[in-house]
């Protein structure tokens, strides 16, 4: 593909690449002014973990919450489910912050929605992302109708 080919395929595609992710700590989101210090706290004892995503003017949006790392991995997948739409997702990308196991563990869901075949990319996430959300975050990019 050529460069402008390149430069008009994302222009077109830019909205539809999608992304959920949750954290496991909701300190770093407190201390990014995310979420207030009692909110943080109330949902660090009773295991909450938010489900959230970056709509199409940057904004984080919180898009759910549920008890439980376990519960939250398997909230982003089904997430991928009702997003995708007509795309055939063949490449998927999970970005961590330091919990390869849980990225595995999200990458072996994915690989039994849309079969062997897929390519599951698994990276860390960045410093400046990784500051903001902690360490236990886990991201999932796709193709899909809508963000």
């Amino acid at each position: 593909m050529g460069l402008d080919e390149l430069g008009a395929w994302l222009e077109e595609n830019k909205l539809h690449t999608c992304h959920v992710f949750t954290v496991d700590d909701l300190e770093y989101l407190r201390r990014g002014g995310r979420v207030s210090k009692t909110a943080a706290v109330a949902g660090s004892i009773l295991g909450i973990k938010p489900i959230l995503h970056v709509d199409n003017e940057g904004h984080l949006i919180p898009l759910g919450k549920v008890r439980g790392r376990r519960q939250s991995l398997d909230k982003l997948i089904e997430l991928i489910k009702e997003r995708c739409g007509e795309w055939d997702n063949n490449e998927v990308c999970i970005c961590h912050g330091d919990c390869i196991d849980d990225a595995n563990y999200c990458a072996d869901k994915m690989r039994s929605l849309f079969g062997k075949n897929i390519k599951v990319n698994i990276c860390y996430t960045g410093a400046v992302i990784g500051a903001h959300s902690g360490p236990g975050t886990i991201a999932l990019f796709f193709m899909g109708n809508h963000r």
